[in-house]
């Protein structure tokens, strides 16, 4: 059997992170088997679903470098199919049309809820063959109506669903239209799915399902249902807790590689490892390995995570990731500094809009004072500092020289270390709030610090 999974979102919003997940696990196994990933857009809710959430979604998946494997499937394109199959069933006894009027189903249900019992369809059309000419009907299948429906969920293990709580469910709506159940069972038949990854809300679709493969002759696939993403305070991820579209952390900064790393981890683990890229994954996923047990977005986590891969990094390619946040064009000199500096900036910051922000302080060809700075400035020592520039003249231009040449200045003066860093990262880069002197030093050069420093002292 050559596995085939499948992703289906519906074009009514952007990328839920959640869905996003299900993307990535559904390629993985497929790869993993050597099968087929494939995609369909469920725009069957003609009021909500856009081409332009279509296009958002799409832009995402390519984000992720989650696209499937072949051209998209519209759902809406093959309502003539589910139609055909509907009238099949009817033909075959196993499904029939019901007439009964929205206020009848209405009170139908108050008398239900006044009898403390669950509200259902009562089946009252079922073997009814009085129908009323040119009088609108949906069409509902026959379910059974005892035992259990069952089936080994790859993620939760043996389920058995009781016949009891499924009413005859409509699968053709008085417009003729088909509904969710019935569209997608054809669909992910015709489309060849061997393997439904879904999220764990579905698990009350799947019994419905089932009967309708079953009804239909076709083979059912296996399924696999995994928790839903939590926030962090163990409630279902909703935009209460932030972001929670796929694009919505491109915005805020993170590289798809770490996000894509992080969803990884979301409710499934190869033992202690953390990072874990692409191809080793595609070797190590399993859906039997998919945890139970939600998953719960720890921010910080994915923090550090996509500042282990900018460490990675080469400088040039942190600079063309950055390059959209810096809004300005580089010198040839800025760009020097910046690809000197931003290995040792990727160790404080792992956001790409505040490396871009720590970044500024090499981008200025000249140097303006912020308040903080012109402080220092004003409270220096100048005389004294200005004999540490003569030393770091003669001092070779290597970091750990330089360092061990300003430690000696402070220990022979007795100046306390922050009334000397202080002003000299001012009088280098304008604010005191910047890294080491050292690798400022380093960074910026030996000519142009210099001439920063003895412009100052």
């Amino acid at each position: 059997m050559t596995v085939v999974t499948r992703i289906a979102p519906s074009p009514t919003g952007k990328l839920h992170i959640g869905t996003a997940r299900t993307a990535l696990f559904c390629k993985l196994f497929a790869q993993h088997m050597g099968g087929k990933y494939l995609g369909r857009i469920e725009d069957t809710d003609k009021e909500r679903s856009t081409e332009e959430n279509v296009q958002l979604i799409e832009q995402a998946l390519d984000w992720l470098d989650l696209q499937p494997d072949e051209p998209w499937v519209y759902q809406s394109k093959h309502e003539a199919r589910h139609k055909e199959l509907a009238e099949k069933l009817l033909a075959e006894g196993k499904a029939y049309k019901c007439f009964a009027t929205a206020e009848e189903l209405e009170q139908m249900r108050e008398e239900q809820r006044a009898r403390n019992e669950n509200p259902m369809y009562d089946n009252r059309w079922r073997e009814r063959t009085d129908h009323p000419e040119g009088t609108a009907y949906v069409v509902r299948l026959k379910t059974d109506l005892e035992g259990y429906t069952s089936w080994d969920d790859i993620v939760q293990g043996h389920i058995d669903y009781p016949n009891t709580q499924i009413d005859d469910f409509i699968i053709l709506r008085s417009d003729g239209s088909p509904t969710y159940q019935l569209a997608v069972v054809a669909d992910d038949h015709d489309m060849g799915v061997t393997h439904v990854v879904r999220g764990d809300d579905h698990i009350n679709n799947t019994p419905k399902q089932i009967m309708l493969y079953k009804a239909l002759g076709f083979d059912v696939p296996h399924f696999a249902h995994m928790p839903l993403i939590h926030g962090e305070d163990g409630k279902k991820l909703s935009k209460r807790h932030g972001a929670v579209a796929a694009m919505d952390f491109k915005d805020m900064g993170y590289l798809k590689e770490a996000l894509v790393n992080y969803m990884l981890r979301l409710g499934w683990s190869a033992g202690d490892l953390e990072k874990i890229n692409y191809e080793e994954a595609i070797k190590l996923f399993e859906l039997k390995d998919i945890t139970k047990s939600p998953a719960n977005m720890d921010i910080q986590k994915l923090n550090w995570l996509n500042g282990e891969y900018l460490k990675d990094m080469s400088p040039e390619a942190i600079l063309e990731e950055i390059m959209p946040y810096l809004n300005t064009d580089l010198s040839t000199s800025a760009k020097e500094r910046l690809l000197k500096g931003l290995p040792g900036l990727v160790q404080r910051e792992n956001l790409l809009p505040n490396l871009a922000k720590a970044a500024d302080i090499y981008i200025a060809d000249s140097i303006e004072l912020n308040e903080q700075a012109a402080q220092k400035l004003a409270d220096a020592d100048k005389d004294k500092l200005a004999e540490l520039v003569s030393k770091l003249e003669q001092t070779p231009w290597e970091e750990d020289d330089l360092s061990a040449t300003i430690k000696g200045f402070v220990k022979e003066t007795g100046l306390k270390m922050p009334m000397v860093m202080m002003p000299l990262r001012a009088a280098l880069v304008g604010t005191p709030q910047a890294p080491g002197v050292s690798e400022l030093l380093i960074v910026i050069g030996k000519d142009e610090s210099l001439n920063r420093l003895k412009a100052q002292f």
